[in-house]
């Protein structure tokens, strides 16, 4: 009989990882707005960002098969991460690989995996917000109500 041996440690990392990918969809969808600029056409359109990593970013787009137009593995392209209205910090990216994506409810998006260009300078100002999620995953506790919580003054 062959014992399983349970690894702690890789499912903590895996629980962490589950945590902020769940943080990132609640941040992405309910507070950050992200926009994207494509330099060669000088248009602005908004994306949603699915995931963030100090690597890249993966973000989708609403797509339609007739008519849509793919970026090319290679493009470069600045992402314009809002954290106000009027105030952004721009950082550049560059498409790696771009695949068709059909969500629950059937609308269809294409899916940009992108790498930062970690050179640019505005990517210093975004590493730590990038930082603070892994921390954040890490280190919070999910409020299950069990916890009272009394007025001191």
């Amino acid at each position: 009989m062959t014992e399983k041996v349970l690894d702690f440690n890789s499912k903590r990392i895996e629980n962490i990882e589950e945590k902020r990918r769940t943080f990132e969809r609640v941040l992405f969808q309910n507070f950050l707005g992200c926009y994207t600029v494509i330099q060669q056409e000088g248009v602005i359109y908004p994306v949603e960002l699915v995931d963030i990593s100090s690597d890249g970013c993966l973000f989708q787009v609403p797509w339609d098969v007739k008519s849509g137009k793919k970026f090319e593995q290679g493009t470069e392209v600045t992402l314009r991460f809002y954290f106000t209205n009027s105030t952004y910090i721009p950082v550049i990216v560059e498409s790696k690989y771009g695949k068709e994506y059909v969500d629950n409810t059937g609308e269809t998006y294409m899916r940009y995996g992108c790498e930062f260009d970690t050179s640019y300078p505005t990517f210093e100002a975004l590493k730590p917000f990038i930082e603070f999620m892994y921390k954040f995953a890490e280190h919070s506790a999910t409020d299950k109500g069990d916890t009272k919580i009394y007025n001191l003054r």
